[in-house]
């Protein structure tokens, strides 16, 4: 049976920031999870030259789906190819290409092509596909050009910063203590509701309603996932105010002398506008990057040291 012919879609934008600038924002897929709302997760698994192999988690019509693909990163011709090698259904192919056109100094048209195949040419497969292609490359580019044009650039409203604790206990027990989280309103003084689901296994989503230090409490809404039994790495779909994006990990590493060192990561994009909604208009990027950093520094130093007394009542009878 003859292979069938491959559907293929155009999206494009036009972004008023140098075309190298914006390359560095495609090429730079470690970022993509605070920069662009549908990546949850993405690793680079390989790099040689300008190829590299990566796997991404991420958002296509509400489901949390994952992928690897191979990539080719052409900086002279100011393009990114990629093409899935192992996809999910209903996919059964899919590939394309950034393309970026420089219009003058300071303003880029981005093209992106995708080429698709539904597995057994499925109607209904090919529905899902052309909805959440049209629907991520909206975002992502829209995005995209956000990024790009930011005032100060994306390293002046980048956070990150970790915490760590050392804990005599198993590295199991931590493990369950960090990915059990729909307990965690009986067992972290600040979760005052948290419902989770876990409809595939290793993939959580998560709402949770946290206190603040003056008793009032705000919503955020996450998808986590599980690496048993080392890694946990989330994003927040709904993030607080003063934040336009927010990614962090949950690592664990035993150590030499039988403890394990339990970290917790976060990476903020700072929303300045939001800023200046919550904190008024005299209010500095900085500042808010202090606020939050011991906001949510206290809130994972917190579970962090429940995390600790559980393993270590365990180890210990």
């Amino acid at each position: 049976m003859a292979e069938s012919v491959a559907q293929r879609v155009r999206h494009s934008v036009t972004v008023k920031a140098p075309a190298e600038a914006v390359f560095a924002l495609i090429a730079d897929v470690e970022r993509w999870p605070y920069v662009f709302p549908p990546t949850v997760h993405a690793e680079r698994l390989e790099l040689t030259g300008s190829d590299e192999r990566i796997r991404l988690w991420a958002l296509a019509n509400g489901e949390v789906k994952t992928w690897t693909s191979r990539r080719n990163l052409d900086r002279d011709r100011l393009s990114v190819r990629f093409r899935q090698e192992i996809t999910q259904p209903p996919v059964a192919a899919m590939g394309g290409e950034w393309v970026l056109e420089p219009r003058s100094e300071q303003e880029t048209l981005v093209v992106l092509h995708h080429d698709y195949r539904a597995v057994g040419d499925d109607p209904e497969g090919l529905r899902w596909i052309r909805q959440a292609v049209d629907r991520n490359s909206r975002a992502e580019l829209d995005r995209l050009r956000g990024a790009a044009e930011l005032d100060g650039g994306l390293e002046e409203l980048t956070l990150s910063f970790e915490d760590s604790v050392r804990i005599r206990g198993a590295i199991g027990d931590v493990y369950a203590f960090l990915a059990d989280a729909a307990r965690w309103p009986e067992r972290l003084p600040h979760v005052a509701r948290l419902e989770l689901r876990e409809d595939v296994a290793g993939i959580q989503e998560m709402e949770m309603d946290t206190r603040t230090a003056d008793g009032a409490t705000h919503t955020t809404r996450s998808v986590r996932v599980c690496f048993p039994e080392h890694r946990i790495v989330y994003k927040q779909t709904v993030v607080p105010a003063a934040m336009a994006g927010h990614t962090g990990e949950w690592l664990l590493r035993e150590q030499p002398d039988g403890t394990v060192l339990a970290t917790s990561r976060h990476v903020v994009l700072i929303d300045r506008a939001g800023v200046a909604k919550v904190l008024g208009d005299q209010a500095t990027v900085d500042e808010a990057k202090a606020i939050i950093r011991t906001a949510l520094g206290k809130n994972s130093r917190t579970t962090l040291e429940h995390a600790r007394t559980y393993a270590e009542e365990r180890a210990h009878g």
